[in-house]
């Protein structure tokens, strides 16, 4: 794969842990918007010949992953009024040593996939993996609905780069884009009816509810 690929990859992993170590939810949207924007322009990286098809892919994929998605998150915050993350169910420090531990079982467990040996070259694998655990982490160790949003955008990155390895059409990811905006549109509905029922974000407040 060309240096400017692994480069790009390896801000990807950074991302990752600057999304896991900020309080600061506009900070983690900021991240998670960064990440989109890398990984659109990564396939100019990937293939072989630029065309109209692929750089409308390209232009596709930065707009949806690094500025519309971000926006309608920015949008969902400024709507519920909060900023900071308070009380996640694993610390930063922690969730922090996790990510960076999976990010080591990543570049070690990568060379002993079976793959073709083209595809074992470079950072995309153990890139895929670090960022689908990092993804997880936040999607689970946070307590606000919007965290875990940014969560889910994060393990859906790793899955693109995954599939932007294994797919070079790219078809298929054009789908799970599509996929993505309209659950954002859900999640948008659902963080407002939250609001509005318990006046917090907090998703432990909905094990209260009893029929």
């Amino acid at each position: 794969m060309p240096p400017i690929a692994d480069s790009i990859l390896i801000l990807l992993l950074l991302t990752n842990f600057f999304i896991l170590g900020t309080a600061n939810l506009r900070s983690a949207i900021r991240g998670v918007a960064l990440q989109g924007l890398l990984l659109g322009v990564l396939p100019f990286f990937v293939e072989s010949q630029a065309t109209v098809r692929l750089v409308l892919l390209v232009i596709a994929t930065a707009a949806i992953k690094g500025v519309v998605i971000p926006g309608l998150l920015m949008k969902a915050l400024r709507d519920v009024h909060i900023r900071h993350e308070v009380e996640p169910y694993l610390g930063f420090v922690p969730t922090l040593f996790l990510c960076a531990a999976g990010t080591a079982l990543a570049l070690l467990f990568a060379d002993h996939l079976p793959l073709a040996a083209a595809d074992r070259t470079g950072l995309f694998v153990p890139a895929s993996l670090a960022t689908l655990f990092s993804g997880f982490l936040g999607l689970t160790t946070r307590r606000k609905a919007i965290s875990q949003v940014t969560g889910y955008l994060v393990l859906e990155n790793g899955i693109y780069v995954f599939g932007l390895l294994l797919y070079q059409s790219m078809i298929v990811e054009v789908g799970v884009l599509l996929d993505l905006l309209v659950g954002i549109f859900v999640m948008g509905i659902v963080l407002n009816h939250i609001q509005r029922e318990f006046s917090s974000l907090d998703t432990e407040r909905l094990s209260r509810l009893r029929e």
